[in-house]
């Protein structure tokens, strides 16, 4: 876990209170509520195929901030029957309170606000 001190600084947490690795934890969490968002849609982690339309995620930013907001930044590259698409997506989002559990509290409403994002894009799709 990062925590953005200035402008220019960034310090890495020493002991942090993820279960398992954050990006494993961030691809179960895509997974799960794209699953759930997109009916009649399987998603997956790893391809089932070859035929199969391909979704990658960039995390770029993860972080909360010194001004008490929480950063969720990155792109994504959707490969849909040969066509790709591509877009950048950046959240901040205010914290209602100090501390560290409230940092991870709202960057996981944030992940859950991107998936949602994510979704909606992907089911608009032909």
């Amino acid at each position: 876990m990062v925590y953005q001190t200035s402008d220019v600084q960034y310090v890495i947490a020493n002991n942090n209170l993820w279960a398992s690795p954050l990006d494993q934890q961030l691809r179960n969490t895509l997974v799960a509520n794209l699953s759930g968002q997109l009916p009649g849609w399987i998603v997956a982690s790893q391809p089932l195929g070859s035929d199969q339309d391909t979704l990658n995620v960039t995390v770029t930013g993860f972080h909360g901030r010194y001004d008490g907001a929480v950063v969720i930044s990155g792109e994504w590259l959707l490969n849909h029957q040969g066509q790709l698409i591509k877009r950048p997506f950046h959240l901040e989002m205010k914290q209602q309170k100090d501390g560290y559990d409230e940092m991870v509290k709202v960057l996981a409403q944030g992940w859950a606000q991107e998936s949602a994002n994510i979704a909606r894009e992907i089911a608009r799709l032909p």
